[in-house]
Formats: C-alpha cells, structure tokens, sequence
C-alpha cells in the first residue's frame, strides 16, 4: 500500500508516523491497523468480517469526533455562528488497496454506508484505458484483484511466466493482442499517396504508429490487389495495430480491422508479428511498475541469477 509522499503539516509533523494513505478532494483514507491492534489483543485471530465490523466501528467513532470539531470550523472560519451543515461521513470499509498516484488506484470494498458488499473499485489504471488490448486487461484484472486478496508474489510470478508463455508461443490469437485506438489524423500524416510504380505512400514526419501502422496496412491492400474487396482504414475507423518484426517490406508495424482482414494479411502479420515486443511494450513495464509499488522484483528470466551471482 502507497503512502502520500509529501505529508501535508496540518495531517501530521514530518517526524511522526503518517497513517493518511491517500487523499483527494473530499475524501481521506487512512490506513487502520495499527488501531485495530490496539483495541484488539486478538487481532491475528479475527476473522476478515470481524476486522471490517471492528475497523468500521473506530470509522463510526471518528466520524463523531471529527463532526464535533466543525462546530469550532464553521465559527472560527465561517462566522456561521449556531447551527451549520458540515458533518464528516464514513464512506466505505475497505479490506485491501493499491494506490498508484493521484486519482490511479484499486480498492477492495467490503462495507459501504454500513452495507456488506464484495466490490473492486478501480480508477484510471493503465489496463482500464481504452487503449489496453483488452486480452492484457482481463489478465492484469485478475493479478490485482488476487493480490488485494492476498496472493502470494511467487503465486503472481509463476502466472505471468505462464501468460508470457502464451503471448510467444501463439496460444493467444494476434488480433487479440492488437492496441485498440482510434483514427483520428490519418490526413494529417499522410503527406502523398503512393504514385504509379510505387508501393508505399510518404508519411510525413512525427507521425504516431498507429497511423504509420494503418498507413501501412492500406498500402498493402493496394499494392495486392484487394482494395476492390476489402476496405481500407479510413479517418475515424476504430482499429488495432501490432509491431512487426523485420520483414522484406521493412513495415515496423500494422494495423488491421476486425471486421474486415483479408486472409493474405493475416497470414502476413501472423508470419511477422514481433509477440516479444508486445509483451515487453505494452504489458511488461505496466507489471514492473505494479511489483516495484508493491515492494517485489519481476524477474522472468530463470537463469539469470546462476549468471549474474559470484
């Protein structure tokens, strides 16, 4: 579990222990335990419901104390002398939480408004975004969801070997390992189409991959022939793209529509595709960052120890 980096001086002085975990605009998170140890001797024994009715409990106890001392907030700040509507509420009972940075967190929500639930409340995480192949997004799901329960890092490390394992050997479809986006500066990029003879059209520079990408996959639909059956990528298109590895036309990457790929494309980017890469691209440094925040080290490479160890 992060912890906020600065600590503000009014939360606590630079020289005592920081229990705030998280803050944003009108709510506060603070990390319980250390109380819950303390009003109960036998808290390794508690079940995990008895922990969430005893940490809701302490919430409860706060929220009236806090609620109190806004009587001295709305006069001393406010001059709102006598009755005011300012009242501190406990919001939700949260077993587990990963906070990444501002507004980028996961948090397993067990009580609600004094509500018994089982709820991941996830917010602006990379492999939420749209355009996180969804096949990667499902697995990254799944890894967070069993670590705010509780898994084991060995548990984790063997998953992800496995996942790799399927991303390289093909056990995973291409299409399905495709980043989603959207077309939206084909014009802008495409600086002159391909002229008679020629078989790739002029991007112009600082062009993105993905329309580098879409660029290439009309050309190609051109330059075999299957423009008149198939459709070309167009501005606005929703579509995926994959890196390639080298290949005879030197294309770095593809893009391709769901809907519609003609099967001499398919084979060409099955034949081509840089799996590695896109595992490593897209995927890797996503759980590198997840296991430094959670204090582990991610290394997929069983020998490199026997290598590197004197």
């Amino acid at each position: 579990m992060k912890h906020l980096e600065d600590t503000p001086w009014w939360i606590c002085d630079p020289e005592d222990t920081n229990y705030c975990t998280y803050s944003d605009t009108d709510s506060i998170y603070m990390h319980a335990e250390p109380l819950l140890r303390f009003r109960h001797s036998n808290f390794d024994e508690m079940s995990a419901s008895e922990k969430d009715d005893a940490l809701e409990s302490i919430a409860m106890d706060y929220e009236k104390i806090v609620t109190n001392s806004y009587d001295k907030l709305a006069t001393d700040c406010f001059n709102a002398k006598g009755k005011h509507r300012l009242e501190m509420k406990t919001e939700c009972v949260i077993r587990s939480a990963y906070f990444r940075a501002t507004r980028r967190y996961a948090q397993w929500i067990t009580k609600q408004e004094g509500i018994v639930k089982e709820s991941l409340d996830v917010k602006g995480l990379e492999f939420k975004k749209a355009n996180f192949p969804p096949v990667l997004g499902k697995f990254f799901h799944k890894t967070l969801v069993d670590v705010l329960k509780g898994a084991e890092q060995s548990e984790i490390d063997n998953r992800v070997k496995e996942f790799k394992k399927q991303i390289l050997d093909g056990s995973i479809q291409l299409t399905e390992l495709g980043n989603p986006t959207s077309v939206k500066t084909l014009n802008k990029y495409t600086e002159r189409k391909a002229r008679a003879g020629e078989m790739f059209t002029v991007v112009a520079k600082g062009a993105p991959a993905a329309v580098r990408a879409v660029i290439r996959y009309n050309d190609l639909l051109r330059f075999w022939g299957l423009s008149n059956k198939h459709s070309l990528i167009t501005q606005g298109d929703k579509v995926k793209w994959i890196y390639l590895k080298p290949n005879p036309y030197q294309i770095d990457a593809i893009a391709f529509l769901d809907w519609d790929l003609p099967e001499k494309i398919r084979t060409f980017i099955e034949q081509n595709a840089d799996r590695k890469k896109i595992f490593e691209s897209i995927l890797l440094n996503k759980l590198e960052g997840f296991y430094n925040d959670l204090g582990w080290t991610l290394n997929l490479n069983p020998y490199k120890e026997m290598f590197f160890k004197f």
